[in-house]
Protein backbone atom coordinates (compact mmCIF):
# COMPACT_ATOMS: atom_id res chain seq x y z
CA UNK A 1 0.00 0.00 0.00
CA UNK A 2 1.48 3.41 -0.95
CA UNK A 3 0.96 6.53 1.23
CA UNK A 4 -0.26 9.28 0.18
CA UNK A 5 1.85 12.29 0.54
CA UNK A 6 -0.55 15.80 0.73
CA UNK A 7 1.05 18.68 -1.63
CA UNK A 8 2.82 21.15 0.69
CA UNK A 9 0.35 23.68 1.66
CA UNK A 10 1.37 26.99 3.38
CA UNK A 11 -1.67 29.12 4.81
CA UNK A 12 -0.90 32.65 5.16
CA UNK A 13 -3.18 34.90 7.47
CA UNK A 14 -3.28 38.70 5.74
CA UNK A 15 -6.58 39.42 7.60
CA UNK A 16 -6.67 40.05 11.40
CA UNK A 17 -10.42 38.74 11.44
CA UNK A 18 -9.05 35.35 11.50
CA UNK A 19 -7.44 35.63 14.36
CA UNK A 20 -11.61 34.41 15.65
CA UNK A 21 -10.80 30.83 14.30
CA UNK A 22 -7.55 30.07 15.20
CA UNK A 23 -7.98 26.52 14.15
CA UNK A 24 -8.05 27.64 10.61
CA UNK A 25 -4.75 26.35 9.59
CA UNK A 26 -4.93 23.13 10.70
CA UNK A 27 -8.98 22.86 9.09
CA UNK A 28 -7.42 23.85 5.68
CA UNK A 29 -4.47 21.37 6.10
CA UNK A 30 -6.89 18.74 6.97
CA UNK A 31 -8.85 19.78 4.01
CA UNK A 32 -6.30 19.91 1.41
CA UNK A 33 -4.70 16.66 2.43
CA UNK A 34 -8.24 14.82 2.06
CA UNK A 35 -8.98 16.36 -1.35
CA UNK A 36 -5.20 15.41 -2.55
CA UNK A 37 -5.73 11.89 -1.82
CA UNK A 38 -8.83 11.52 -3.59
CA UNK A 39 -8.22 13.20 -6.98
CA UNK A 40 -6.27 11.56 -10.08
CA UNK A 41 -3.47 14.43 -10.33
CA UNK A 42 -0.52 13.10 -8.22
CA UNK A 43 0.35 16.26 -5.95
CA UNK A 44 2.75 14.42 -3.85
CA UNK A 45 5.28 16.74 -4.93
CA UNK A 46 3.49 20.08 -5.38
CA UNK A 47 2.64 23.17 -3.75
CA UNK A 48 0.16 25.43 -3.20
CA UNK A 49 -0.66 28.72 -0.92
CA UNK A 50 -4.13 29.49 0.85
CA UNK A 51 -4.24 33.15 2.04
CA UNK A 52 -7.07 33.87 4.59
CA UNK A 53 -8.12 37.50 3.48
CA UNK A 54 -10.99 39.56 4.30
CA UNK A 55 -13.87 40.91 1.92
CA UNK A 56 -11.77 43.75 1.36
CA UNK A 57 -9.29 41.46 -0.21
CA UNK A 58 -10.99 39.36 -1.71
CA UNK A 59 -13.38 42.11 -3.25
CA UNK A 60 -10.13 43.60 -4.74
CA UNK A 61 -9.01 40.13 -6.28
CA UNK A 62 -12.43 39.67 -7.72
CA UNK A 63 -12.31 42.88 -9.54
CA UNK A 64 -8.98 42.95 -11.11
CA UNK A 65 -8.58 39.13 -12.00
CA UNK A 66 -12.04 38.34 -12.73
CA UNK A 67 -14.12 41.80 -13.66
CA UNK A 68 -16.42 41.43 -10.44
CA UNK A 69 -17.03 44.40 -8.19
CA UNK A 70 -17.88 42.45 -5.19
CA UNK A 71 -16.90 39.89 -3.00
CA UNK A 72 -16.70 36.45 -2.82
CA UNK A 73 -16.31 33.16 -0.21
CA UNK A 74 -13.74 31.81 -2.42
CA UNK A 75 -10.93 32.63 -5.51
CA UNK A 76 -9.00 30.17 -6.87
CA UNK A 77 -5.74 31.11 -9.24
CA UNK A 78 -4.36 27.87 -11.03
CA UNK A 79 -0.64 28.16 -12.28
CA UNK A 80 0.62 28.10 -15.30
CA UNK A 81 2.61 24.59 -15.55
CA UNK A 82 5.51 24.23 -18.10
CA UNK A 83 4.84 23.47 -21.31
CA UNK A 84 5.20 19.63 -22.37
CA UNK A 85 8.80 18.78 -22.71
CA UNK A 86 9.97 21.78 -21.24
CA UNK A 87 13.39 21.84 -19.13
CA UNK A 88 12.60 21.12 -16.21
CA UNK A 89 14.83 20.78 -12.94
CA UNK A 90 14.04 17.68 -11.62
CA UNK A 91 13.99 18.74 -7.85
CA UNK A 92 11.73 21.75 -9.11
CA UNK A 93 7.87 21.26 -7.31
CA UNK A 94 4.94 21.54 -9.15
CA UNK A 95 2.88 24.88 -8.43
CA UNK A 96 -0.67 23.95 -8.22
CA UNK A 97 -1.37 27.95 -7.91
CA UNK A 98 -3.12 29.90 -4.90
CA UNK A 99 -6.42 29.86 -3.33
CA UNK A 100 -7.74 32.65 -1.14
CA UNK A 101 -10.93 32.58 1.26
CA UNK A 102 -12.59 35.58 2.89
CA UNK A 103 -13.29 35.74 6.29
CA UNK A 104 -16.12 37.56 6.88
CA UNK A 105 -18.27 35.89 3.41
CA UNK A 106 -17.13 32.72 4.70
CA UNK A 107 -18.69 33.37 8.45
CA UNK A 108 -21.90 34.77 7.07
CA UNK A 109 -22.91 31.62 4.72
CA UNK A 110 -21.95 29.61 7.65
CA UNK A 111 -24.34 31.37 9.79
CA UNK A 112 -27.27 31.66 7.51
CA UNK A 113 -26.94 28.08 6.37
CA UNK A 114 -26.30 26.84 9.72
CA UNK A 115 -23.36 24.90 9.55
CA UNK A 116 -20.55 25.17 11.28
CA UNK A 117 -17.78 27.47 10.56
CA UNK A 118 -15.33 24.61 10.73
CA UNK A 119 -16.94 22.51 7.84
CA UNK A 120 -18.09 25.11 5.70
CA UNK A 121 -14.50 26.56 5.48
CA UNK A 122 -13.70 23.13 5.01
CA UNK A 123 -15.40 22.85 1.62
CA UNK A 124 -14.23 25.90 0.34
CA UNK A 125 -10.52 25.16 0.77
CA UNK A 126 -11.94 21.83 -1.25
CA UNK A 127 -13.76 23.82 -3.89
CA UNK A 128 -10.76 25.94 -4.28
CA UNK A 129 -8.59 23.18 -4.38
CA UNK A 130 -10.66 21.32 -6.78
CA UNK A 131 -10.29 24.09 -8.97
CA UNK A 132 -6.96 23.83 -8.88
CA UNK A 133 -6.53 20.54 -10.37
CA UNK A 134 -9.05 21.28 -13.06
CA UNK A 135 -12.70 20.74 -11.75
CA UNK A 136 -14.80 23.61 -12.56
CA UNK A 137 -18.53 24.45 -12.80
CA UNK A 138 -19.10 26.54 -16.13
CA UNK A 139 -21.58 23.47 -16.71
CA UNK A 140 -24.50 21.60 -15.55
CA UNK A 141 -22.39 18.46 -15.95
CA UNK A 142 -19.14 20.32 -14.68
CA UNK A 143 -20.81 21.25 -11.54
CA UNK A 144 -22.60 18.27 -10.59
CA UNK A 145 -19.14 16.27 -11.25
CA UNK A 146 -17.20 18.75 -9.17
CA UNK A 147 -20.25 18.60 -6.33
CA UNK A 148 -20.21 15.15 -6.54
CA UNK A 149 -16.33 14.90 -5.56
CA UNK A 150 -16.84 17.57 -2.91
CA UNK A 151 -19.20 15.78 -1.35
CA UNK A 152 -17.08 12.83 -1.25
CA UNK A 153 -13.85 14.33 -0.02
CA UNK A 154 -16.42 15.78 2.27
CA UNK A 155 -17.78 12.40 3.79
CA UNK A 156 -14.18 11.19 4.47
CA UNK A 157 -13.73 13.83 7.05
CA UNK A 158 -17.40 13.37 8.76
CA UNK A 159 -18.78 16.51 7.07
CA UNK A 160 -22.36 15.98 5.80
CA UNK A 161 -23.57 17.04 2.18
CA UNK A 162 -23.35 21.02 1.72
CA UNK A 163 -25.35 21.21 -1.19
CA UNK A 164 -28.31 18.94 0.57
CA UNK A 165 -30.36 22.00 1.34
CA UNK A 166 -29.64 24.52 -1.39
CA UNK A 167 -29.87 24.82 -5.17
CA UNK A 168 -27.06 26.86 -5.51
CA UNK A 169 -23.31 26.19 -6.67
CA UNK A 170 -20.64 28.20 -4.83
Amino acid sequence: MTTHIPPATEVLVVADCWSAEPEADAIIHRAIEAASGMVEDDTADAELAVMLTDDTGIRTLNNNWRGMDKATNVLSFPALQPPEGADVPDDMPMMLGDIAIAYETTRREADDEEKTFANHLSHLAIHGFLHLVGYDHENNEDAEEMEQKEREILATLGIPDPYANQGEVI
